[in-house]
């Protein structure tokens, strides 16, 4: 084991194209003429950062939330089968006590860490999967600090597995977090999950805006699974019909897109895929996604005139809003007027250029 500490930032996750898909496509499994899903996602500016060490014996957390505020913090013998119950009894610790339970069952001679997670800016509860930060960090630490040698996809399902070990039923493009600020594509075929680094040509200048509002992600989820794994009715069959080709064309147009450096037909994609989710899955919870906070940012002329388009931010609902600005000027205007005049949070996000725009571009 390491001596002494380690520092590590683990971001949010914001998914640009293809929520939901992650979970549609492992029905595959049951329903192999389902299409695959597909999703393109980016870490967030925002984070969890932590000092981790080892703390024979015991898992010890403490952390500092969004607000400033600490919970209690956790001491617990590093035993299966007390993470195991910490992990099943849910709330704020539940993350870390699954992923360390996990490591235990899958690696010998681990003897105890400690979390301080001292900083953290990231809302929670946003679709910016501020739990699958913390469960990534776990994995990563007990990977630095033991000299695991696991790659970044091994981190992922540890932390996947972990997580799932509490009340929470994320899905697996949750983890994506791992890769940081690069942008990637996630292909999900049953179990089986591909990702692949993606080339952005041009600096994407993002606003997230936080809604201040709630969500019901259970009951949202709840009622999209009823369309799975098999269509019996009209509604189901254009559910699956959206998550599955026209979320498969809108991400592949997306990647292209990012890959040319055409700003324009991103934003107009974000658009696009926002009405097709409206028509398709909006009717089957509508009490969760008529959203009417996220329809009157996505459409306030104020914002309209500064951004080449926007979407629901997560499962959707009135939790967050993302907007692509035509320019780093015109997002500061954004961040003003959700501030100022919306009352509304609102944070950037800058997907950096991966490389230079070819001539022409």
């Amino acid at each position: 084991m390491t001596s002494g500490s380690l520092e590590l930032f683990v971001p949010g996750r914001i998914c640009l194209f293809g929520e939901h898909s992650d979970w549609a496509g492992s029905y595959r499994r049951i329903n192999a003429s389902l299409e695959r899903g597909h999703a393109i996602l980016v870490g967030t500016d925002q984070g969890i950062s932590a000092t981790v060490r080892g703390n024979p014996g015991n898992l010890a957390v403490r952390a500092t939330l969004e607000d400033g505020s600490s919970p209690d913090p956790l001491c617990i013998p590093f035993k299966e089968e007390v993470l195991q119950r910490e992990a099943e009894r849910g709330g704020f610790y539940s993350y870390v006590a699954g992923v360390a339970c996990r490591m235990i069952q899958s690696f010998d001679g681990l003897d105890g860490i400690e979390i301080d997670n001292h900083t953290t800016d990231l809302p929670i509860r946003k679709g910016l999967s501020s739990s699958a930060a913390i469960c990534v960090l776990t994995a990563r630490a007990f990977n630095r600090l033991y000299h695991l040698g696991l790659t970044r996809e091994e981190e992922m399902e540890l932390a996947y597995q972990g997580e799932i070990a509490t009340p929470s039923r994320c899905g697996r493009l949750d983890q994506g977090c791992a890769y940081g600020s690069t942008p990637i594509h996630m292909t999900f075929d049953a179990d089986e999950i591909e990702v692949e680094a993606l080339e952005c040509a041009r600096e994407l200048h993002m606003v997230i805006v936080d809604l201040m509002a709630s969500k019901d992600t259970r009951k949202i989820l709840a009622s999209l699974h009823e369309c799975y794994p098999f269509a019996s009715a009209e509604s189901q069959i254009r559910a699956q019909e959206y998550l599955g080709r026209i979320n498969r064309e809108i991400t592949a147009l997306a990647r292209a897109a990012m890959a040319e450096g055409d700003l324009a037909r991103i934003g107009m994609l974000m658009d696009r895929a926002q009405r097709e989710f409206d028509r398709s899955l909006a009717p089957l919870c509508p009490s969760e996604l008529e959203a009417p906070l996220l329809h009157g940012v996505l459409s306030d002329a104020r914002i309209r005139g500064h951004i080449l388009g926007g979407k629901g931010v997560g499962s959707q609902g009135d939790g967050s809003a993302q907007l692509l600005a035509r320019t780093e000027e015109d997002r500061a205007e954004v961040l003003s007027i959700v501030e100022e005049d919306l009352g509304m949070r609102a944070l950037p996000l800058t997907i950096k250029a991966s490389r230079e725009p070819s001539a022409g571009i």
